[in-house]
């Protein structure tokens, strides 16, 4: 009996290392899922967003070439054929689509219904009728919105205690990004409460940008505060450029444009707002529809000050301000 336990043991064994064989070779000869993730974005100083989008992607498992292949439609700034693009993008079927921007996002969900849409860097969806509430957007959309708007006048509050002297200043406006004129009206609500006058320019051209920069006399305005917009944000240089060339102060919604050389911003990282975005994109990928995924707010807002710009500018920064900066660039 001892033996023919045995023999019935080994039998056993011997039958579930085959099973477990099998299985393996099945699993081997199964090819692992490949994903296509498009992304039409705007580009230009917002590239930071698809690095943040590919790294965060890559930290969740979902590396470009191994698993994951990135279809990107780079418009460059340039806005005249967005529906054409997003058309194309979307006629190639992708897995996912991500949008960086109001008007890269709007072109988008005009394009299709169906692909499922994951949108970054939207200063206010709800108001610009790509979603039907911020709990859930009823269609193929979800994603991130920075609150361009609003945040706006808290810019322009942040700049006056940076230059408490300022009276004047510049908005240079995109007249045709709902966005633009949204953020205008915060910041000019926010200027009246702090008797600043605005001087106010709307543009639809790079070429317009630079016209109205080179008409704007020496001494006119006492600083320049962004408004976002896929427009200005794209040709971000020539109002850093006027800045350091008329020593005031540049408010800017974004720290890489910092880097380069405005004096401050107050808003999400292009960086992180790609990472916090990939979270979304997984999610997708994993079969949640996106209309069951709320729209989120950034993670994190932070103010970043250059030091180099300040000096150069000749402006005595005071200690609440340096100790209230998430970054200081020098």
């Amino acid at each position: 009996m001892q033996r023919n336990r045995l023999l019935r043991s080994w039998f056993v064994a011997v039958i579930l290392a085959v099973w477990t064989l099998c299985v393996s070779i099945s699993l081997a000869d199964t090819p692992a899922r490949h994903f296509q993730v498009a992304v039409f974005t705007n580009g230009l100083t917002a590239s930071p967003v698809l690095e943040g989008l590919q790294e965060g992607l890559a930290q969740l498992g979902y590396v470009a070439g191994k698993n994951v292949t990135f279809l990107v439609e780079d418009t460059h700034g340039a806005v005249p054929d967005l529906a054409q693009r997003a058309a194309r993008l979307a006629a190639t079927n992708p897995d996912v689509l991500v949008t960086v921007g109001t008007i890269h996002t709007t072109a988008t969900r005009q394009a299709t219904d169906r692909v499922p849409i994951v949108f970054t860097y939207v200063g206010d969806p709800l108001r610009s009728g790509l979603i039907a509430s911020y709990a859930s957007s009823k269609n193929n959309l979800t994603g991130v919105s920075v609150y361009s708007g609003p945040l706006s006048g808290k810019r322009l509050e942040l700049l006056q205690e940076i230059a408490p002297g300022i009276k004047r200043i510049l908005a240079v406006v995109a007249a045709k990004e709902s966005i633009a004129e949204s953020a205008f009206q915060t910041l000019d609500e926010t200027a009246k409460k702090l008797a600043i006058q605005v001087l106010r320019r709307d543009v639809t051209t790079r070429a317009e940008i630079e016209q109205v920069l080179r008409d704007t006399p020496t001494g006119a305005v006492d600083a320049i505060c962004h408004v976002p917009s896929a427009l200005v944000t794209g040709y971000i240089e020539p109002l850093i450029q006027k800045a350091q060339l008329e020593k005031i102060p540049l408010m800017v919604h974004e720290e890489s444009m910092v880097e380069n050389g405005a004096l401050a911003s107050y808003g999400a990282s292009f960086r992180m707002l790609g990472a916090q975005t990939a979270k979304l994109v997984v999610k997708v990928l994993q079969g949640t529809r996106p209309a069951e995924m709320p729209i989120q707010t950034p993670e994190k807002l932070t103010l970043t000050i250059n030091l180099t710009t300040a000096k150069a500018i000749g402006l005595a920064l005071s200690p609440s301000i340096l100790e209230r900066a998430d970054h200081l660039v020098e």
